[in-house]
């Protein structure tokens, strides 16, 4: 049995797809398994996996799309390991990202959800001179739910316990446990990430570096925001009844994190519009973002303001000038 196993999710990322694994069979922690989950894959993904058939530290399972939840929920109920980390199959880890993780668990007996910082990089894999790098100790539910500090799907390290106190079943399954619900498109990680916070006593922390490289698709962004943001409204919907309370208390404030999120990828794919609408609609809900987080809040409201009167050009002009 390993001590590790590493899910890949995997759908129609044929061109992306062995950097990924061969960054994970590079790893300086050699006891591990990489299930890679093929999740009904239309483009030469296939192809490209069966390369990797005679590696006997992968193993690949092919199903019908279920979608990212549905990979995931298929990869951990195929793992072996004591801990199960995620990498989607266009990002990378760092050589030392499991190891750190490994070392944090034997160190840390209390803490259950391991994470790190990511550095961004592009379509091309160029690293793009920014990263998500988020709070790594003191992390409460609150945090959670208005920060995510976990960040992307390729960061997380999860013991297997966590995992078996969450599982449950729905009707519709008759063999397959969920952990993530597969019923989300879109935040199913915060809503997996809240749900563990809300009902089990193990914590979150994360270790030091940005050990994962976070690819950042270049196709449009914000055209999908109504989506995120509806998702996100649910994810609040279905665990609020968990501990009402909770929510009554952080959910405005959160929502105006969420917004400020939203506008920030709308400044991204230059949406004028949406990316005024978004941070008009932050500052309506809660100013808690600005009190906890001034210098983003001030950032996010000036490039909105620079792309409004300035035009595309000014605030790729800005946006460059901050990556470099």
């Amino acid at each position: 049995m390993p001590v590790a196993s590493i899910i890949v999710p995997a759908f129609n990322v044929s061109a992306t797809v062995s950097q990924t694994l061969d960054a994970l069979l590079a790893q300086t922690f050699t006891d591990f398994e990489i299930i890679v989950v093929d999740d009904g894959s239309t483009d030469a993904t296939s192809k490209v996996l069966s390369r990797y058939a005679d590696d006997l530290r992968i193993r690949i399972i092919y199903q019908r799309n279920r979608g990212l939840a549905g990979a995931r929920n298929t990869g951990i109920d195929a793992a072996d390991g004591l801990v199960i980390g995620f990498c989607d199959a266009d990002d990378i880890w760092e050589p030392t990202k499991l190891a750190a993780h490994i070392e944090h668990f034997r160190n840390r007996p209390d803490v259950g959800i391991s994470y790190s910082g990511s550095s961004l990089i592009n379509d091309d894999g160029a690293d793009m001179g920014l990263a998500q790098s988020p709070q790594l100790q003191d992390i409460s539910a609150a945090h959670i739910l208005k920060r995510n500090p976990i960040g992307n799907g390729s960061t997380a390290v999860i013991r297997r316990e966590v995992f078996r106190e969450i599982a449950y079943r729905p009707k519709s399954e008759r063999v397959r446990n969920w952990y993530f619900d597969e019923t989300f498109r879109q935040s199913e990680d915060i809503e997996c990430w809240l749900r563990i916070a809300l009902t089990t006593d193990w914590e979150f922390e994360g270790v030091e570096g940005l050990l994962t490289r976070y690819r950042i698709n270049s196709k449009g962004l914000s055209a999908n925001t109504d989506q995120q943001l509806a998702a996100w409204e649910r994810m609040v919907t279905k665990l609020s009844s968990l501990h009402p309370a909770f929510f009554a208390r952080h959910v405005q404030p959160a929502r105006a994190y969420q917004l400020r999120y939203l506008a920030r990828r709308a400044i991204s794919d230059l949406d004028s519009n949406r990316a005024v609408e978004m941070t008009k609609a932050s500052f309506g809900q809660s100013m808690r973002p600005f009190v906890e987080e001034p210098a983003k809040t001030l950032s996010t409201l000036g490039a909105t303001m620079v792309l409004r009167y300035g035009g595309p050009t000014a605030i790729s002009v800005l946006m460059q000038r901050k990556a470099t």
